[in-house]
């Protein structure tokens, strides 16, 4: 059962979502927050397996509140869903660690199986968000690393699987090793990188001119 926490500061969008998540097989919404400070707490409280939220609040906005959750626990999945389809939120987001951006307009049966897909550890966007990624990484690729970290073959390969979206299901098959050995790998690069989440990684390795890098 995955467990998640609902955040938006609109009551009847919460409600709605929430019912629609209920009836899902296999998910659960454990509780709902109006805020970002509501948000921590019951994070705090509840421990979610994924947090589903909004990007604008009132009070301490959705950027602020996923770095503090990032910060408390780097196994709760964060999912920004969002009306706003901005490049500079995006951006922001996945730049603070988010796992995943999704628009408040997708339709139902996407949002249920991107929330499965974001809770076993896959990146998830809106397919009409394909246009923004692109460019942000695009804009962002520019940007070097101050400190040059080695890495080995392998660990190369896997970080550039990442950044193409690649489950660790679907790396292992491809690499030909053990799921739970990918897992492993994953878990020591994003801590050899300083880096929070698998999307900051894929953001890494296409700014290191790694994305396809399998060898």
């Amino acid at each position: 059962m995955i467990k998640i926490l609902l955040v938006d500061d609109h009551p009847m969008l919460r409600q709605g979502v929430a019912q629609l998540i209920e009836m899902e097989e296999g998910l659960r919404v454990i509780a709902q927050a109006g805020d970002g400070q509501e948000a921590i707490d019951k994070t705090l409280d509840l421990r979610p397996d994924l947090v589903l939220l909004d990007l604008n609040m009132k009070g301490m906005s959705g950027i602020e509140t996923l770095k503090v959750l990032k910060q408390m626990s780097a196994a709760t999945k964060v999912v920004i869903f969002s009306v706003s389809d901005s490049q500079a939120h995006v951006t922001a987001a996945l730049m603070a660690g988010a796992d995943g951006y999704l628009l408040k307009d997708s339709e139902p049966e996407y949002l249920l199986k991107a929330i499965k897909q974001a809770a076993s550890d896959e990146q998830v966007f809106s397919p009409e968000l394909a246009g923004v990624l692109a460019r942000a990484l695009r804009n962002n690729k520019g940007e070097e690393l101050t400190d040059q970290v080695e890495l080995t073959p392998r660990e190369k390969s896997i970080v550039g699987l990442i950044a193409e979206g690649k489950p660790n299901k679907l790396i292992a098959r491809e690499l030909n090793i053990a799921e739970s050995t990918v897992k492993v790998h994953v878990k020591h690069l994003l801590k050899k990188l300083s880096l929070g989440s698998r999307v900051e990684a894929a953001l890494w390795a296409v700014k290191n001119n790694l994305q396809g890098d399998v060898g």
